[in-house]
């Protein structure tokens, strides 16, 4: 990712990568288009496969050493 300013572009290597996530950052220029993009990509995730996306909330919380939020937490 290149950035100046509040501008940001990717590589078209970059791109390709984040389509095999699912994420189409392809005209994404600024942080609301990146956040926009993780939105829809997140809310799909909610909508398909609520598993995988606690799985990845887990594992962010756990990289950074937080707490999972009340609707999160883990019951087993």
């Amino acid at each position: 990712m290149l950035r100046a300013g509040n501008a940001l572009r990717f590589t078209p290597d970059e791109i390709e990568d984040f389509r095999k996530l699912g994420l189409d950052f392809d005209g994404a220029r600024t942080p609301d288009d990146i956040e926009q993009v993780l939105t829809r990509w997140a809310d799909t995730l909610n909508d398909e496969r609520p598993n995988l996306l606690e799985k990845i909330a887990v594992e962010l919380v756990n990289a950074k050493g937080i707490p999972l939020p009340a609707r999160l937490t883990r019951v087993r």
